[in-house]
């Protein structure tokens, strides 16, 4: 359980990685709280990381990273969109997507209707390594809650390899995407190189340069011209099966 002011200090963290990328100064997170002196900030920074919702990084000035957010936090503020978040996993055999009844069915609520499973096409297979082959064509479907979606377009892909583990995506995970053709610094996304190489990385805007970032130091990031990369959707979502 967070105490108020910890809660309000990872929301305004987690609001600011989302618009820009980087995490506030200590000055701003110690104005927007309404804190006296930066001590307070300090010990809310602790509090947090050792209740496992953010990390700082070594070497590095005004590093911090948003691990997770409550459970109690709306859907909203937990899809993923901030550098470093771990996509909500859902655990559990994913199973082939059932044809979704109709809400015009005789005898069925609205309420009831609307917490219906949702059909996602999976679209074959994304790389979090070295590129693979461009995305297939949709092979089957699965069901999701739909809670977990936001609005728009969605489709799913399985992953292949492990530079994005340290975003909590492993070798084997099915990834839910929101279809969409840009993205904010630092979303992960799913990127086409080159129209042949489709892949999984974190989104980093150099000048006119893009970076696509692993989440695994043994992976270098890969850096092309502006018109080498195409976004195809970003991260919202993660399903994984035990």
């Amino acid at each position: 359980m967070l105490t108020r002011k910890q809660l309000e200090l990872l929301m305004f963290i987690n609001e600011r990685l989302k618009e820009s990328g980087i995490p506030p100064s200590f000055d701003e997170m110690k104005d927007a709280l309404d804190l006296r002196s930066k001590s307070g900030i300090h010990r809310l920074i602790t509090a947090l990381e050792e209740r496992g919702f953010i990390r700082r990084l070594p070497n590095r000035a005004r590093a911090l990273e948003v691990i997770r957010l409550p459970d109690a936090v709306n859907p909203s503020l937990a899809a993923g969109r901030q550098r470093g978040f771990r996509p909500n996993v859902i655990e559990g055999r994913l199973g082939m997507a059932p044809e979704r009844p109709s809400r015009a069915d005789p005898g069925r609520g609205d309420m009831e209707a609307a917490n219906d499973p949702v059909a996602v096409p999976v679209m074959g297979r994304i790389a979090a390594g070295v590129p693979i082959s461009a995305i297939q064509n949709h092979s089957h479907s699965i069901t999701v809650p739909p809670e977990i979606l936001a609005g728009g377009e969605h489709f799913a892909l399985e992953v292949k390899g492990d530079s994005m583990i340290e975003a909590g995506i492993l070798d084997g995970d099915t990834v839910l995407v929101k279809k969409q053709d840009s993205a904010n610094n630092g979303e992960i996304v799913v990127a086409l190189v080159d129209e042949e190489e489709a892949t999984l990385k974190r989104l980093r805007r150099k000048g006119a340069s893009i970076a696509l970032e692993a989440a695994n130091p043994a992976y270098e990031t890969r850096i092309f011209g502006p018109d080498r990369v195409r976004i195809q959707g970003r991260l919202v979502g993660l399903l994984r099966r035990y």
